[in-house]
């Protein structure tokens, strides 16, 4: 009696295909002419050498295009290769593929990206610079990784083009960002400019394209690990010695790391220091890679958060001003810190908590305010809780002994809104 073998065939890869403005290799051209079905956006179908009896699906909805590559590849002979731009691996179509039919049943070969690309017309290296897609994401985190960082790329969408980014930049003050809008790279419409943010937001731009976020050319983006893109900073709760500071005015480090803890500064997100004083806080929040706005209503305090954010080489955009209405004008903060104690207190942590989308953080001395602001917190929605803190620090006796010598103990009050499903809240 015959034996038979059965051997599992191994089904063909899906082959993605990058397209700039390079040639198409001849290995790559072979494979499009026996290819069953090619997917891509309609740009790259006209171009490319696709065999006339081959499907052709132009990409929309990512949806429709996965389930008829799914057909296929379950078809015998099928055969099929995703064109797409750039390097498809790079904020691209490989990460919905690889989910659909899992990285092993892929090739992949890539092209330039278009970041590379963009910073290459510049002349400018970009191992320092973030990288943001505003594709199927909320624009918010886009916009505010602009704020905070001199050297990003911004992969754009319908919604968060160069318009849309120039038109939250102007809404933040004391910020310089210059826009290179590049667009078409490597096709025949290829254009890449320099553009400031106020003529960025008045003019119309065309679907596709590229946003870099700069600094001032004289101030280029610092080589530091950014949290949220590679870890915390070196140190954080920082001493107050670190930060300049009037009649020791500053946010003390133990209180400042319980501040940061419930605030959860992050990458994408904006963060308010009302009542700035010396901005220790805006700073450690920028440090940690969030957009940062700080209100002081003394002349001096601002200068003093700019000199801190400066020797910390940060970006705080500082407003002078008296809260609650130098906040009218400012873009809606995910989350707020609210320092001092004055008698408008309630009313900027009732202006605060309306506003922030996530956590409102408020230090106080007074006892007899804590109702006041605990109200404030339940009035918008939020789950408040609160904490006493009180510390003693080691100090030197005479005989090189130590004793323990008392902080002024600090209420730190904090309201979050309920976590959406699949949330995370600090």
């Amino acid at each position: 009696m015959a034996t038979q073998h059965h051997h599992d065939r191994r089904p063909d890869p899906i082959t993605v295909l990058g397209r700039g403005r390079h040639p198409l290799p001849p290995g790559d051209a072979d494979l499009l002419s026996t290819a069953t079905l090619v997917v891509g956006a309609r740009r790259h179908l006209e171009s490319a050498p696709v065999a006339a009896a081959a499907r052709r699906i132009i990409l929309g909805p990512l949806a429709p295009a996965l389930d008829a590559i799914a057909e296929e590849a379950a078809r015998d002979g099928g055969r099929t290769v995703v064109l797409a731009s750039g390097d498809p691996g790079f904020f691209g179509i490989v990460r919905a593929l690889a989910e659909r039919f899992g990285a092993d049943r892929l090739e992949v070969r890539p092209d330039t990206s278009s970041v590379a690309e963009a910073f290459a017309r510049l002349g400018l290296p970009w191992d320092d610079a973030v990288v943001v897609s505003a594709h199927g994401r909320a624009p918010q985190t886009a916009f505010n990784v602009c704020r905070a960082h001199r050297k990003t790329a911004v992969l754009t969408a319908p919604g968060a083009g160069p318009a849309e980014l120039a038109a939250e930049l102007l809404r933040t003050p004391d910020l310089e960002r210059r826009l290179v809008v590049a667009s078409d790279l490597g096709g025949p419409g290829e254009r890449v400019e320099e553009v400031d943010p106020a003529e960025a937001a008045a003019r119309r731009w065309p679907a596709v394209n590229l946003v870099l976020c700069l600094g001032p050319s004289d101030r280029p983006g610092p080589m530091r690990t950014l949290a949220g893109a590679g870890g915390a900073p070196a140190g954080w709760a920082l001493p107050e010695t670190a930060f300049e500071h009037r009649d020791s005015m500053v946010t003390k480090a133990e209180v400042r790391a319980l501040v940061l803890a419930r605030l959860g500064p992050r990458l994408g997100e904006l963060v308010w220091d009302v009542g700035a004083g010396s901005g220790s806080v805006a700073v450690e929040c920028a440090r940690f890679g969030a957009a940062v706005i700080a209100v002081e209503q003394a002349a001096d305090g601002a200068a003093r958060v700019r000199a801190n954010a400066r020797a910390h080489g940060v970006d705080v955009s500082v407003v002078h001003g008296r809260a609650p209405q130098a906040l009218a004008p400012l873009p809606d903060p995910d989350a707020v810190f609210v320092g001092g104690g004055g008698s408008d207190l309630p009313a900027v942590v009732t202006a605060c908590a309306a506003r922030a989308r996530r956590t409102v953080v408020v230090t106080l001395a007074a006892l007899d305010r804590v109702p006041a602001v605990r109200e404030a917190l339940h009035a918008a929605g939020m789950a408040s809780d609160g904490v006493l803190l009180q510390s003693s620090r080691l100090a030197p006796l005479p005989g090189g002994v130590s004793r323990l010598a008392a902080v002024n103990p600090v209420f730190v009050l904090w309201g979050r809104r309920p976590a959406r499903d699949g949330e995370a809240q600090p």
